[in-house]
Formats: C-alpha cells, sequence, structure tokens
C-alpha cells in the first residue's frame, strides 16, 4: 500500500489551487482522477474577476488552448421579466472564457502535484490518525493508498462526500442544469457580455452567452422537470422578447446535477475528520452559476488549512473553518437579496447600475428580483434567506453553526 501525505480526490480547479498550496509547502499530493485527462467539463466558462487574478498569481498566463472564442467577457447583464435589462463591466476589465477541458489540466499540470487519471474511488475510511483510499484504474486493477488527509475536489456529485455522508444525497432538493449550442440567425444580445435572466418562468437560472460562433441556452430547474421542454421555453422566449434567432440546438448539449442550496442558505458541507471537502462538493456555487472562482479560493484554502495543522499540529477542521469563513461571505453574499439590492457583491455595479435607470425601473428592477426570490420558496428557505441576511446585516458575517 502506498503512503502520501494527502489525496486529492478530481482534477478539478479546486484541486489545481489545494495541490499548488501543498505542493509548495513540501507535501507529496497525489491528484486522482476518474476519467482520462485532459477532460471534458461542463460549463459555461466566464470567469470571474477574482478567479482569473487568482490563476494569474498562482499559475501564470493562460495558454489559447485554454480559451474559448470570444477569448474574454466584459461583464454581466441582467434581464428581468418587465424587459428591464442592466449591463454591468466587471470591475478590473475583462475576464477570460475558459475552455475547461484544457484550462484545469494546464493548471493541474502547473500544481507540480502528481497525477493517476482513469482512476475511479470507490472508498474512503478515515482511521483517526491516516485515511484508506480504494480506487480502481480503468481496465481493473484495484489499488489502495494511505494518506494523512483527503480532499473532495470532485464536484456536486461528490464520491468523497458520498463516503462520510451517505444520505446527504437525500437530505437536499436538486437541480439540473444543461446547455444547448445553436447556430446563429440573427442575435441582439451584446457578445462581449454573459447575460442571466430574473426571471422565475423561465427556471431558476437561465443564461445565453456567445461561443466558439454559436449561442449558448442555458436553463436550471427543480431535478424531474424535462430539459427539451424547458430549452424550448426559454428558447421561444429569447426570440419573442429579445430578437433571438436561433437554428435548432447541435446535437452536442450538456448538463449535470447541481445544488444551489448550501451557497444560498448557508449550509455549507466541509467534511469532517482528516477528510476535507471543497469547491462545488463543499456547495460553493454563486448565484450566476460561475463555481470556478470559489473553487480556486476554497481550493487553495482546504490546502492552506491543511499545511497550517500540520505546522501547529492542530485538528485540520477547526482550523479550515476558520479559514474558509471568507471565501463564505463571498459566495453567500452573491446570493443575499440585500446585498444584491446595494452592495457589489458580483464584482460589477448593481447599485450604481440600478441608480441610472427611472424611478419606476428601479422598482420594477427590485419587485422582479423578490419574485425571482420567492421561486425558492417551495424548498422551504425562506426563512433561512432571512435569517442569514439579518445575520450579514447585523453581526457583519454569516452563523458557522449550519454546516457540516
Amino acid at each position: 500500500m502506498r503512503s502520501v501525505d494527502v489525496i486529492i480526490v478530481g482534477a478539478s480547479l479546486a484541486a489545481a489551487a489545494s495541490a499548488k498550496r501543498l505542493v509548495d509547502a513540501g507535501y507529496e499530493t497525489l491528484i486522482l482522477e476518474r476519467q482520462e485527462l485532459p477532460r471534458h467539463k461542463i460549463c459555461s466558462g466566464i470567469l470571474s474577476p477574482r478567479g482569473y487574478r487568482f490563476l494569474i498569481e498562482n499559475f501564470g498566463p493562460l495558454p489559447r488552448e485554454a480559451l474559448h472564442d470570444p477569448t474574454w467577457c466584459r461583464g454581466v447583464t441582467f434581464h428581468f421579466p418587465s424587459m428591464v435589462s442592466m449591463s454591468m463591466d466587471f470591475f478590473g476589465g475583462t475576464t477570460p472564457h475558459l475552455h475547461r477541458k484544457y484550462s484545469d489540466y494546464w493548471a493541474i499540470l502547473r500544481s507540480g502535484a502528481e497525477v493517476m487519471d482513469q482512476t475511479s474511488v470507490t472508498s474512503v475510511e478515515d482511521q483517526e490518525k491516516h485515511v484508506i483510499v480504494s480506487a480502481r484504474r480503468t481496465g481493473g486493477d484495484q489499488l489502495q493508498f494511505k494518506a494523512r488527509y483527503v480532499i473532495g475536489a470532485d464536484g456536486p456529485s461528490s464520491v468523497v462526500r458520498k463516503a462520510i455522508y451517505p444520505e446527504y444525497n437525500q437530505e437536499i432538493p436538486w437541480f439540473f442544469v444543461g446547455q444547448k449550442f445553436h447556430e446563429i440567425i440573427e442575435c441582439p444580445l451584446d457578445e462581449e457580455y454573459f447575460h442571466f435572466w430574473f426571471h422565475p418562468e423561465l427556471g431558476h437560472y437561465t443564461w445565453s452567452h456567445a461561443r466558439d460562433g454559436r449561442q449558448i441556452v442555458g436553463v436550471g430547474f427543480k431535478r424531474g422537470d424535462n430539459f427539451k421542454s424547458r430549452h424550448e421555453l426559454v428558447a421561444s422566449y429569447l426570440e419573442e422578447k429579445h430578437g433571438v434567432k436561433l437554428k435548432p440546438a447541435d446535437p452536442d448539449h450538456e448538463g449535470c446535477a447541481e445544488n444551489f442550496g448550501p451557497s444560498l442558505i448557508n449550509t455549507y458541507v466541509l467534511g469532517k475528520g482528516n477528510v476535507l471537502l471543497t469547491g462545488q462538493s463543499t456547495g460553493f456555487l454563486n448565484m450566476i452559476g460561475e463555481g470556478m472562482s470559489c473553487a480556486l479560493h476554497s481550493g487553495a484554502i482546504s490546502g492552506e488549512s491543511i499545511v497550517e495543522s500540520l505546522r501547529t499540529n492542530q485538528p485540520v477542521h477547526p482550523v479550515y473553518r476558520q479559514m474558509i469563513a471568507s471565501e463564505v461571505r463571498r459566495t453567500t453574499d452573491q446570493w443575499n437579496p440585500l446585498m444584491i439590492a446595494f452592495a457589489k457583491p458580483h464584482e460589477a455595479d448593481f447599485p450604481a447600475a440600478l441608480k441610472d435607470l427611472p424611478m419606476s425601473d428601479r422598482v420594477k428592477v427590485l419587485r422582479d428580483i423578490w419574485r425571482f426570490v420567492v421561486l425558492y420558496k417551495e424548498f422551504k428557505w425562506g426563512r433561512q434567506i432571512f435569517r442569514a441576511s439579518m445575520e450579514r446585516l447585523f453581526l457583519g458575517d454569516y452563523s458557522k453553526r449550519y454546516w457540516k
């Protein structure tokens, strides 16, 4: 049985950031990835400014192959049912449009960690002084490792999280997020912006932007609804209300399960014992569905927490809970209705854009945001949203007591 300091499950951006911190501190770090690398990754690819800064500062300039066309995004445009639209430039200039297949692989290689792809983790057993990880290589070879710590950076359907919290997936509501690609006949939507709709009739998460000569039409909704019908509804709406004329969707559509809850109501899942969770396995996802920046930062924090734990001979979880609070604050702020209305959580100046509108349109926008939030009423999150908003308003932070 091979022994290493840390095993990271999943070759994601969160994994790359975590591995970079650990390798730089001198710890033997092994990344296990189920798929063959470089692997396909479902994502809009529009990175936030702080995520871009992190990549540049930690991994260097992005190679051209790590970018889609257009290679950059200027900002975000919010659209509302009242037909008010607000375009906001990102603070600090444009940000990259990542091709996740190649950007993730580039970051993983730059981290300096050892990588084993085509290796599926089958079990994770925390034995207090170490963690036993069993895995299976494509082709059938069984492997076993002993690690001082394990980090689950394997996304919303995390195998690591399931190993330590086997009932969790049945305890929460799940959503499906999917995108289809269309050749463009006519599209008045500005391709320099990521477009997001606060429209409860369209779904919980609706977006569109240009990619490689086509237009993405993306939808997010409660799992159990029909992707085809939801997508057709949005495509028809875009044509009717925004003049977006597209050819039928190409066959290469994609989708995955997502969990919006932890970031929205501050119920993050950080792991336990010698096992940490990071990125979307923890529940980090901002309101416009961009999980890359919080994956990078939370990943780095998970690595830093292990380094600090080993340096000071402390249990790792109290360290992690303390250090991750800043990323919780940044991410949950992006879902907080009060922060959306009166602060700048999306790295774009929403209050200024709102102020520039006529008073009648400001009222419409705030009303539409409220109606969008009410969409989540069926999940009985209203009290949690209100509680989190009040904690942030009066205490300046979000409580740690709701985290696992």
